[in-house]
């Protein structure tokens, strides 16, 4: 690929990266559906693709371009918690709680794997793997803490002594 073809790519994936920081999804994917072929910049243009159709709700599409993203890329954080929300929202939950997993066996000091990790093991049912996730989240990052009394995911769990207690977070020393 020539220098002008490859940093002509690069600004137009720039450009469909830029669309969807500014919240415009169909815009993105209008540039990103105007070549059939990335090559040297696959990763980088299936990622943002499946970003793009995960803004836009439309979760089975987006797993394609997402699966191909997490074949270049197997341990890029963000391709696993792009690839678990949308396996959550298409009712595949052992794949969304795989993912991830596999994502934390390269990346496990990561707060929001440990975090979303817990909410798919709640979907699941499985309060100690919930739990335990859950308390690694928090443990990595105290704010996420913040996020748990809106957080749907974690219904089944409320009102749980253990659930509660990470809730409080820990007691003020005296």
């Amino acid at each position: 690929m020539s220098r002008i073809s490859r940093d002509n790519v690069r600004r137009l994936l720039d450009e469909a990266e830029g669309y969807l920081m500014l919240d415009l999804p169909r815009r993105s994917l209008q540039i990103l559906n105007s070549r059939p072929d990335w090559s040297t910049m696959q990763f980088e243009a299936s990622f943002l693709k499946g970003e793009a159709l995960r803004c836009l709700d439309r979760y089975r599409e987006a797993l394609k371009p997402l699966e191909i993203a997490a074949s270049l890329r197997p341990s890029d954080t963000r391709v696993a918690l792009a690839l678990g929300w949308c396996y959550k929202r298409t009712n595949r939950l052992a794949q969304a709680i795989d993912s991830l997993e596999r994502a934390l066996r390269e990346h496990p000091d990561e707060p929001l794997l440990h975090y979303n990790l817990a909410c798919y093991w709640s979907l699941a049912r499985n309060s100690v793997k919930a739990l335990d996730s859950l308390s690694i989240a928090l443990d990595l990052e105290p704010d996420l803490r913040s996020l748990i009394a809106e957080e749907q995911d974690f219904d089944h769990l409320r009102g749980t002594p253990e659930f509660d207690r990470l809730v409080m977070g820990p007691a003020p020393l005296t």
